[in-house]
């Protein structure tokens, strides 16, 4: 077997590589230096514990609600659509690894003294100023950013499972309000009828009753839609046909008296879109070293076998080459520009990222407590407005009071009534949309 020896130019060409390999961009990832003192318009918080770090079925205490919550983890379409961008990444990843490895081909011949010959050529580039291992850093930091996008997706569908939920209950509650005024409004018509017929009231007290009964009793059909659309659409997010849903009773749901938030920093560790555009950040941070090394030369090696099926010709020859861009220059330096906007532009979204959860974090904190300021006074109003109601009917029965009165107490009472259940839905909807601010509802 006659076997080619390394021709003399891989020489230079191995001082080369020794010499070059010690200029290696050696600009290690860094997170960014951000100033999270008085994140929240509240100051600075000291809790050690922060509801992000409880999982949501413990966090939620409603049976049902964990049922459909539950039945979206495992077949909400959104979720499952992440899951395939995770896979996507992890292909790129590969492939920007595969990269480090020789290329092999396979080639075949034919000549009038041979009827066939097979030869093999293999090539590889040495990744002198770390283009490749950029690239690939950059890949792996575009793989987590994936992984990072499902638990966003995920935080996001247990707080609008959990909200639609909420909802669904305060639209029930407020259809029994309705309905429990209108049976209230007939008895009131029903007495003013007696009353006219008597002589003590005239025709247009009894109309007046029978109109504020029908404008109630209008408001039925929409509430009925409304919570028909709503468990539509709780039904979309389990990923299944419309219909009804189990549910349990808005005036049974307690809340917490004191919400723990966390301090600022673990925002970064929890909160999805904050750690979203951190990695967004570290993959243009990478990709801009890459293409600073694409500026140097690029050094490369060929291994040739040649006719490997005949032992008396079987040669083989390696190659090294150094290239250095001339004409592609301003190219490069351009695509160099471009990258270093690039980085500039995801540091710009990741400070805008994080001020953007302070304030909504801070938002849902205040918005908490101002509904629970609420609480005293609505159950004070509706207390006096029960009571305003029962005089004036009473009232009017000895022909002392106006009809209007009795009219506008009802009236009153109702709106009263139905704001209370606005109030409790608005104090619940501030603590999922905390959980969600503080990128809870992944574990």
């Amino acid at each position: 077997m006659h076997i080619k020896t390394i021709p003399y130019i891989l020489v230079p060409v191995i001082v080369l590589l020794a010499g070059l390999s010690s200029c290696q961009v050696l600009n290690r990832y860094q997170s960014p230096q951000t100033d999270l003192t008085d994140l929240y318009r509240e100051g600075n918080p000291d809790d050690t514990t922060t509801i992000a770090h409880i999982p949501w079925n413990q966090y939620f205490a409603d049976t049902c609600l964990h049922a459909l919550i539950e039945e979206g983890l495992s077949r909400n379409f959104d979720l499952r659509i992440a899951y395939t961008r995770i896979q996507q990444a992890e292909a790129s990843l590969l492939i920007a690894n595969s990269a480090y490895f020789p290329t092999a081909t396979l080639v075949g011949r034919s000549t009038d003294n041979e009827p066939f010959a097979l030869g093999a050529s293999v090539q590889w580039e040495v990744d002198i100023r770390g283009r490749l291992n950029r690239q690939a850093r950059a890949r792996y930091a575009q793989l987590l950013n994936s992984h990072v996008y499902r638990k966003l997706i995920q935080t996001s569908l247990v707080a609008n499972i959990a909200t639609s939920y909420y909802t669904l209950m305060a639209l029930d509650e407020q259809l029994r309000i309705t309905q429990e005024t209108i049976r209230l409004l007939e008895e009131s018509s029903s007495t003013m009828q007696s009353l006219m017929d008597a002589g003590l009231l005239n025709g247009a007290a009894v109309e007046q009753s029978k109109a504020l009964l029908y404008s109630t009793q209008i408001s039925i059909p929409g509430l009925e839609n409304r919570i028909r659309q709503m468990e539509n659409a709780l039904r979309l997010m389990t990923a299944q046909k419309p219909g009804p849903i189990a549910r349990q009773n808005i005036r049974i749901q307690n809340l917490p008296e004191r919400l723990k938030y966390g301090v600022p920093a673990q925002l970064l560790a929890h909160r999805p879109d904050v750690r979203q555009a951190e990695l967004n950040f570290r993959s243009a941070f990478e990709m801009k070293n890459a293409a600073q090394a694409a500026l140097y030369p690029a050094v490369t090696l060929n291994f040739a076998l040649v006719d490997i099926f005949s032992p008396g010709n079987f040669l083989t020859g390696l190659v090294g080459s150094v290239t250095q861009p001339i004409f592609a220059g301003n190219q490069l330096r351009g695509q160099l520009k471009i990258a270093r906007a690039q980085q500039e532009e995801a540091l710009l979204n990741f400070e805008k990222a994080l001020l953007t959860a302070g304030q909504e974090v801070s938002d849902m904190l205040y918005a908490f407590e101002s509904s629970g300021r609420k609480n005293e006074l609505r159950t004070r109003q509706i207390e006096t407005l029960s009571t305003a109601v029962y005089f004036t009917q009473e009232l009017l029965k000895a022909g002392v009071a106006n009809y209007t009165e009795v009219l506008t107490a009802q009236q009153n009472l109702l709106q009263a009534q139905l704001s209370q259940v606005s109030d409790k839905l608005e104090q619940i909807q501030a603590v999922v949309n905390l959980y969600r601010a503080l990128g809870g509802g992944t574990d």
